[in-house]
Order: structure tokens, then sequence, then C-alpha cells
């Protein structure tokens, strides 16, 4: 008797043909060195009295980042500057991505812009962003006439 531990693996034609749509289609684009929907990437994580932000932007000048907080949005531009070329050098090969980029992230709830503070090590930006205390919630004590 065979039996079976989880769920029944089936084949998809459908989704092998989009696969190769967009596989083929990819050979026709030209490069992006940088996509505003996923750079730089991040964590973010919260808490009950703060958001923190990590964003990896390795090889970038703390100087050349622009952050900026409106509320509840978190918006962050920069440039990576272009690695120059040597008069007696050409490129083998260019994958390291360079040129401006922007990226805004909704926050969960409203943060105090007098707050927040950065740090920037080994290429990791981290940014806290505490909680306005007018966003915090508060206990309400119900009262009641006897």
């Amino acid at each position: 008797m065979i039996t079976l531990a989880g769920p029944v693996w089936r084949w998809d034609p459908w989704q092998d043909m989009a696969r190769l749509r967009r596989d083929v289609g990819s050979l026709f684009e030209k490069p992006r060195l940088y996509q505003a929907s996923n750079y730089p990437p991040m964590n973010i994580f919260v808490g009950v009295d703060d958001v923190i932000v990590t964003a990896e932007i390795p090889g970038i000048d703390p100087n050349d980042v622009e952050l900026t907080v409106d509320q509840d949005r978190l918006n962050i531009k920069g440039t990576r500057k272009a690695q120059e070329e040597k008069a007696d050098q050409k490129w083998h090969r260019r994958e390291r991505g360079f040129g401006s980029f922007h990226r805004t992230v909704e926050l969960p709830f409203n943060v105090d812009g007098n707050k927040v503070h950065a740090d920037y090590q080994k290429g990791v930006l981290t940014i806290v962003l505490p909680r306005s205390e007018a966003d915090k919630p508060r206990k309400i004590s119900v009262k009641s006439e006897k």
C-alpha cells in the first residue's frame, strides 16, 4: 500500500507557458540598473513604540542619501556614483548598478519626525522611527453610575 504525505504535485502547462513567455520577453528588454519598486532592499520591523527600517545600500556614501518622513511615509532617495574607468582599462563585466534611486514606504502608523534617527554601518542603513504620541493607543477607563 502506498500513501502520500502532503499535497500531490500536478503539472500546470499554463504556468510553464507564462514562465517561458516572461523569460523570452526579458531577453529583449534593456537592462535596468535600479527598479524603484525594489531598491534598496529593505526589512521593516514593527514594535509597539517604533518602526525600525533597515536598507542595504553598500558602496553608497551616506552623504548621498536623503531621508524624509511625512506622517506615515518614509522616503529614501540617493545616488550611487559610477565607478570610473581608467584610461588603460576597459570593462570586462559590469553588473553593479549606478545612478539615482528613490523609494517610498508606507508605515503602519504616524511617526514623530523630530525623534527619527539613522545609522549607517557596513553598507546597512538603519532608521528608527518612533511612534507619534498622538498616534499611540490609549487606555480609556469606563465609568459607571451606581
